[in-house]
């Protein structure tokens, strides 16, 4: 028989704002992380500057101290990508270190849409993974709780040479040498 007393509580964790310590962005340390992330799709946080899903925040565009939360499986259509273009930063909720959907993400609206402002990764962000989401477009990382910000800020710069292209550097590594050698 279910513990209604364990759901109820692990249902308030849940949407209660999350505010992370370490957040590394434009690959440093930041002093300070002003924002939080709501999971709570029901009600605004009372914390500001926030993260809040996607549909809270369509209904509450006008508030500045708001920015959409987009989950991994969300699908980003190019009217979707006008909408929340608008917005001064977008969170990818990363669920699971293992869901790679939100890098897409974040190459998507670089790339196909041209989406300027902060893109940060919020949820299961491992250090391993800060290289791949900085090469996919993420400007921030909000890393999780047991991730030590300085082995994150050495994963960041750990590798100097890459191959293959990526939304900070659009040729690969063969194409960079051949233009080189003209």
């Amino acid at each position: 028989m279910p513990n209604k007393a364990n759901e109820t509580t692990a249902e308030s964790v849940e949407k209660t704002p999350v505010h992370v310590d370490h957040l590394i962005a434009n690959g440093e340390l930041a002093a300070e992380n002003a924002w939080c992330v709501s999971y709570d799709e029901d009600a605004l946080p009372e914390q500001r500057p926030a993260f809040v899903p996607l549909a809270l925040w369509q209904a509450n565009q006008d508030d500045e101290e708001l920015s959409p939360l987009l989950t991994s499986d969300t699908e980003l259509t190019p009217e979707l990508a006008q909408q929340i273009g608008k917005a001064a930063a977008i969170a990818i909720d990363f669920p699971a270190f293992t869901d790679g959907r939100g890098y897409t993400l974040a190459r998507l609206l670089r790339e196909r849409y041209g989406y300027a402002g902060e893109v940060r990764a919020v949820g299961d962000v491992l250090v391993d993974q800060l290289d791949y989401m900085r090469r996919c477009g993420f400007s921030s990382m909000a890393l999780r709780d047991d991730q030590d910000p300085e082995d994150a800020l050495r994963a960041l710069s750990f590798i100097s040479v890459r191959y293959q292209p990526d939304v900070e550097e659009r040729q690969a590594l063969f194409e960079r040498r051949l233009a080189a050698s003209k």
